[in-house]
């Protein structure tokens, strides 16, 4: 199996980037939903796979990914919560991920996992679970080109945002200094959390339920919308932090 990508990502900078969820779109039309959040203006489509073991949900796999593929015209972000790992990362590599993430507790050699995802040509992350500390990365920063913080625990959607994790965001953007890696933040994302996390130090947000309630791909100005919420306070919070 082996599926186009989206067109290459563009250099590196930390402008806020928005990337939505679809564990929180219609499952019946992910390829509509896919294309509707881009049009409304969304950054990144993020992707979260989970397989019923490290996590307590199950949602889709490498098909999934490469069946919307087509439908994404920029980052396709795949966030794999699933263990073991490594046997999975070719095939969703190979599915059109542009961006792979793994836990850090998701396999026994962490280096060994990021250096496949990049020897395969695609961008590697590593997650951290809120009871995972910021030292988890200390050793392996000069493999990854992203670090996704979790602000919940992972396997679903809708959980409230867990606020002691503001301070991991400080921890590790401090350690990243001058390195080009994205701080992405998952879980409770809305127009009130954004911007604690970007005043601490993160560029990309995901937000699920933030961005599709109220909307649908019938009424995707909704999404629109909500996605301009998120970013407006994230920006703001941005240049206040700054100042």
């Amino acid at each position: 199996m082996k599926v186009s990508k989206g067109p290459p990502m563009k250099p590196f900078d930390r402008s806020i980037k928005i990337a939505p969820s679809i564990l929180s779109a219609d499952f019946a039309n992910f390829g509509a939903e896919c294309r509707a959040i881009e049009a409304q203006g969304c950054d990144w489509v993020h992707v979260d796979v989970m397989d019923g073991h490290y996590v307590p949900n199950i949602t889709f796999g490498p098909a999934t990914c490469a069946a919307i593929r087509k439908h994404i015209k920029g980052v396709m972000d795949v966030h794999l919560m699933i263990a073991p790992v490594d046997p999975y990362i070719e095939a969703f590599v190979k599915a059109g991920s542009d961006i792979v993430t793994v836990h850090a507790e998701a396999g026994p050699h962490l280096d060994r996992s990021l250096q496949l995802i990049r020897s395969l040509g695609a961008k590697a992350g590593v997650s951290l679970n809120p009871s995972t500390p910021a030292s988890a990365i200390e050793f392996i920063l000069d493999r990854i080109d992203l670090v996704l913080i979790m602000t919940v625990n992972p396997g679903f959607g809708g959980q409230s945002f867990i606020e002691s994790q503001v301070e991991k965001v400080r921890q590790i953007r401090a350690m990243i200094g001058d390195r080009p890696i994205h701080i992405e933040i998952d879980g409770g994302i809305t127009p009130e959390t954004a911007p604690l996390v970007v005043a601490a130090g993160a560029d990309a947000l995901v937000a699920g339920s933030a961005v599709f309630k109220g909307g649908s791909v019938d009424n995707p100005e909704v999404y629109g919308r909500n996605i301009a919420a998120i970013r407006a306070a994230a920006e703001a919070a941005r240049v206040k932090s700054a100042a």
